[in-house]
This record gives structure tokens, sequence and C-alpha cells, in this order.
């Protein structure tokens, strides 16, 4: 009775220590007698102790963190970069196979393949084209890891450090930059002005008419305002249409005066 107990207990606990339950994000990479025999999951399985050894790989995406680096771009100007890496496991055999640590493994790639790439970039283009490197580090990345079943989705520059003195030099570039762009802007403004004020000298030397009425509006806008006294200068074609009239009146009078003295 007492053996009969004992080789229950011994099947129970058997039973109990085989079991094993995955996660919907988790496999089971399974190892019996050391060879590869296949991968399980998610939910309950069955690990037949001492014959068959488990090794968990979670199919969640990873988010690492790569150190800041010390890089000297291609203009031979020292900076500091950081970026993140996301990437996740497609091929949980080859995660555990191909590769001792396949985390530690990505760390060290995203770190070398980072000093690599922006080492052969000038500063502009490490400020500017964000973008074009992630992506170049992206495709590098997934094609150097995709023998270890990873599949790197994104990476991210996130932090460029200057030195202060690049900085400065930077600030004032900028200043400069902004100030060139106000001076153009100012020009042309000006250009655009001065071709309308000679359409519009074109147009008023075709009717002389205009001029007066262009005068007479300035007067009714200048009187709206609170002045009490408004000096205006009075151009003299203003007055030329009168004097024209006056001379005319009395030219044609004069010639009658003297034939009725003839007379």
């Amino acid at each position: 009775m007492y053996t009969v107990i004992v080789i229950v207990a011994i099947a129970v606990l058997f039973i109990i220590s085989a079991i094993r339950v995955l996660n919907e994000y988790e496999r089971g990479v399974i190892f019996r007698l050391g060879r590869f025999y296949q991968t399980k999951g998610p939910g309950l399985i069955i690990v037949l102790p001492v014959i068959d050894r488990m090794v968990r790989i979670s199919l969640r995406l990873v988010t690492m963190d790569v150190p800041a680096q010390d890089i000297i771009t291609k203009d031979n100007v020292s900076v500091k970069v950081n970026a993140v890496v996301y990437f996740r496991v497609l091929n949980p055999e080859h995660a555990v196979i191909e590769v001792e640590d396949f985390l530690y493994a990505t760390g060290q790639l995203s770190q070398t393949t980072l000093r690599s790439v922006l080492g052969q970039m000038e500063l502009d283009d490490l400020l500017s084209e964000r973008e074009r490197i992630n992506t170049q580090l992206q495709e590098l990345l997934d094609n150097a890891t995709d023998a270890w079943g990873i599949k790197v989705t994104a990476v991210e520059v996130k932090h460029v450090d200057l030195p202060s003195e690049m900085q400065r030099a930077i600030a004032r570039q900028a200043e400069a930059e902004r100030e060139r762009r106000a001076k153009v802007i100012h020009a042309e403004g000006e250009f655009q002005a001065s071709t309308r004020l000679a359409e519009a000298a074109t147009i008023i030397g075709r009717a002389p008419g205009a001029l007066q009425l262009r005068f007479l509006q300035t007067l009714a806008e200048v009187a709206t305002e609170n002045n009490s006294t408004i000096i205006f200068p009075l151009p003299l074609d203003l007055l030329s249409p009168f004097l024209q009239a006056g001379d005319s009146a009395g030219g044609g009078g004069q010639p009658q005066i003297d034939s009725e003295t003839k007379t």
C-alpha cells in the first residue's frame, strides 16, 4: 500500500512538472535530449521532465534604447547621438539557436551600425535628413538580424548633442540666414511696389483728370483725421487747366475790344 502511494505521488509530481502554460504572446522552443524538437504554444503544453528543455520567447514588440554614441561626422564634428530601436521576434527557433542572446546582440549591432552610418554623413545632413537616416538604419539592422529571426520595424534617432561652440556657430548661421531672407523679401517688395507705381503713373499720364481726382481723394482722407491745420503741397499741374481756360477767355475778348475801338 505504501509503495502504491509513493508511485502515485511521483506520477502526480511528474505530471505537474510536465505542464506548462504559455501566454498568447509567448512561444516555447522545445529541445529533446539536446536537439531541437519543435516550437509550442500558446496555451497548455506538456514538457517531459529531464528529457525536454523549454526556452520561452516573447513575440511582443521590444523597445530598445541605444546609449549615446560618440561620433565624428564626415566634416570632423564631434557629436553624441542616441537612438531607439523597435523590433520583434518572428522566428523563435532562430532567435534561440542562431544567436546566444538576441537582445544583447541586437543592442550591440545597433550601436555599431549607428556609429558607422552617421560617421559617413556631414553635420548638416545629420540635422536635416532624419527621416532618410532612420530608414537607412532600419534597413541595415533588419538585413543583419534577419538570420536571427528578428524583424526590425523602426529606428529613430532621438537626440543629437552638439558641442557648445558648434551650437553658437549654428545660431549665428541661422540668424544670418534669417537676415538674408528679410532683405530679399524687402527688396522684392520694393521691386513690386515700384513696378505698380510705374504702371499707375502710366495710367494717370494717359488721363490727366485722374491726377486731380486722386489729389481730391487724398485731401478727403486727410480731412477725416483730427487735424486743425493741414499743409498740403498744391501741384501746379492742377492749375494749368484753369490758367489755360483764363487765357482762352481773355484772348477771345481782346479782338472784340480792338474792333470796337477801331470803329
